[in-house]
């Protein structure tokens, strides 16, 4: 098994802070060895978030920019997994472009990466406001009662993954799912997979956009409930295949 490292960071619309987080995670890379990257996927931003991309690379030899049509986040991720693992990752880690999440915490993390396949953060102590928290909350809640098993932070944007267990279980995760993040961590317990969670800090956020509010936590409920289930029969449709 290798150590190439591939950072996989979507962004959008993220002008304000994108040149301070970038350069702080590229440090990460550049920790892992010369061969690791921090790949930054522009989700078809509409302020300029490419062309400050566009320079920075320039300046940071292991930073790759990837542009790509608007999808969202979930599936801009999913993306930047698969793009990972075709060009060679042996771990992959993702994390986002708002920063909330601390580059400095990532080295433990990868100090502890022959420990088990998975590593995801935890955030016992979120600041980025309350109706976040509720859809964590409320995140934890649907799939306790829908699998009977519970998550700790099943979207936490603070996770590295071995190669073989992201090449055998993405897949699994239904492409037209709204928390793709969500899916995946849900499909890495039901197989199994060696996960460990660690608590990480988490900030408010560094400027850019954030789609939840109160009014919105509704209709991602709704979503979440409608994929949570369809996963499921997904899932042991498959397991009877078996």
């Amino acid at each position: 098994m290798g150590d190439k490292l591939i950072i996989i960071m979507p962004a959008y619309n993220e002008s304000e802070c994108i040149a301070e987080v970038v350069r702080e995670w590229h440090e990460a890379a550049v920790m892992a060895g010369p061969e690791s990257r921090l790949a930054v996927f522009n989700d078809g931003s509409k302020d300029n978030t490419l062309s400050i991309l566009t320079e920075l690379k320039k300046e940071l030899p292991q930073l790759e920019v990837v542009d790509k049509k608007n999808s969202g986040h979930g599936a801009t991720c999913i993306y930047g997994y698969r793009w990972a693992l075709s060009n060679g990752a042996d771990w992959i880690f993702q994390t986002d472009s708002d920063g909330q999440t601390n580059p400095k915490e990532f080295p433990e993390f990868w100090e502890r990466r022959r420990q088990h396949t998975v590593l995801m953060g935890r955030r016992p102590h979120r600041k980025d406001g309350f109706s976040r928290v509720i859809v964590s909350r409320g995140l934890c809640l649907v799939i306790r009662m829908i699998y009977g098993v519970t998550i700790i932070d099943s979207n936490v944007p603070f996770r590295l993954m071995r190669r073989d267990v992201l090449e055998r279980n993405l897949d699994k995760v239904p492409k037209e799912s709204f928390l793709c993040n969500v899916m995946l961590s849900i499909v890495l317990f039901h197989e199994k997979e060696d996960v460990v969670f660690y608590p990480i800090s988490f900030q408010p956020r560094n400027g850019g956009e954030s789609f939840i509010n109160i009014k919105s936590i509704a209709r991602i409920a709704k979503k979440t409930v409608r994929d949570c289930v369809q996963l499921k029969k997904t899932l042991g449709k498959e397991t009877r295949q078996i």
